[in-house]
């Protein structure tokens, strides 16, 4: 029996079959659900994809809400460049293909945020086109199979995993191909102490037979992790209103909103005084805390400073003053929640 063989035949007993996204299993359901499940865990995204197919039920509804609206339904999710690139190619789709979501795999590539695993899994599970795929989970069952060296970021590692993928990819049931496989490496083969008595496959796989399962898939090169700094100010009036900035379209918390951060070298006082023309009434400094990206550590240092009763809009900074219990209908990345939440105990 062949590697796709025994995989579908296992995902009829044992495979995953209820998740949400598998029930009216259109194009646009597995898209969204796909791009939540990119580094997130399956049980995280459930709730965030309810709540998001709630109120955005098709890809016309998506494309014509506020970018604000979209990133406030992720909040939470992190990656929010993915929030954004789901907005974008949705009003592509609907500009460029009548509303109709893509059926090959070039058009769906050419989507932001969307590539070539991410294309041919929507494709597969969605219409049942076989493509192969080359997700997380994926990569660490073909390099413990096929004993592959080598970090899987690398180009040639790379091409060689999507060779072998292609291999295995059968002409027929590809959609449970595709979910099979994503199950094996997310329930079996996991990245610590792989299941291999419950593995389909484990008589073919060269890692097994060596002993050799946690040399699989290389790790990744390590580098140090950067620290950096920055003093974020709770700018609050007498109203109970939290002054919120928006963040420039890239970079970290793209788009989202968030507190005002201090200039290094400039004062709260002076900042107070530069971009609200009023003194502060009083300046407290609060507790700390880390947040943590993939590539470094970014320490938060905020400080509250209470002004008089200042509702002024910042045009140029593009601020408002929002109440702190209505702020969940904004976009706010995770630690500006947490130090909100803080303001009134």
């Amino acid at each position: 029996m062949s590697f796709a063989a025994r995989l579908i035949a296992w995902y009829d007993d044992h495979g995953r079959k209820d998740l949400p996204w598998q029930q009216e299993r259109t194009p646009y359901r597995v898209w969204v659900s796909e791009i939540m499940l990119q580094q997130t865990q399956v049980a995280t995204v459930i709730p965030y994809f309810a709540r998001f197919m709630a109120r955005f039920p098709a890809i016309t509804v998506l494309a014509a809400a506020p970018l604000d609206e979209v990133l406030a339904h992720w909040s939470g999710l992190g990656y929010y460049s993915r929030a954004r690139n789901l907005h974008a190619a949705a009003c592509q789709i609907c500009e460029f293909h009548g509303g109709r979501f893509p059926e090959t795999i070039d058009a769906l590539t050419a989507l932001p945020g969307v590539g070539r695993s991410t294309a041919g899994a929507i494709l597969a599970q969605a219409l049942g086109q076989r493509h192969p795929i080359l997700d997380g989970n994926v990569k660490r069952v073909l390099t413990r199979y096929h004993a592959v060296e080598g970090w899987p970021g690398k180009n040639d590692v790379e091409r060689r995993l999507w060779d072998l993928a292609e291999a295995h990819t059968p002409a027929h049931r590809c959609a449970d191909y595709t979910q099979a496989i994503m199950d094996l490496g997310a329930t079996v083969c996991s990245r610590s102490k792989p299941a291999c008595d419950r593995c389909p496959v484990r008589d073919g796989c060269a890692a097994r037979r060596a002993g050799t399962q946690a040399r699989y898939p290389a790790a990744k090169p390590r580098k140090a992790v950067p620290v950096r700094t920055a003093t974020l100010l709770l700018v609050t009036n007498e109203a109970n209103e939290v002054l919120l900035v928006k963040r420039p379209p890239t970079g970290i918390w793209g788009g989202l909103w968030s507190l005002p951060e201090l200039e290094p070298g400039l004062s709260p006082e002076a900042w107070c005084a530069a971009r609200l023309g009023a003194a502060p009434r009083a300046v407290e400094s609060r507790p700390g805390l880390r947040h943590t990206f993939s590539h470094f550590h970014l320490d938060i240092a905020p400080v509250r400073l209470r002004v008089a009763e200042l509702r002024v809009v910042m045009e140029a900074g593009g601020g408002v003053w929002y109440k702190t219990d209505l702020c969940d209908q904004l976009g706010l990345p995770a630690p500006i929640k947490r130090l909100l939440r803080g303001l009134y105990p």
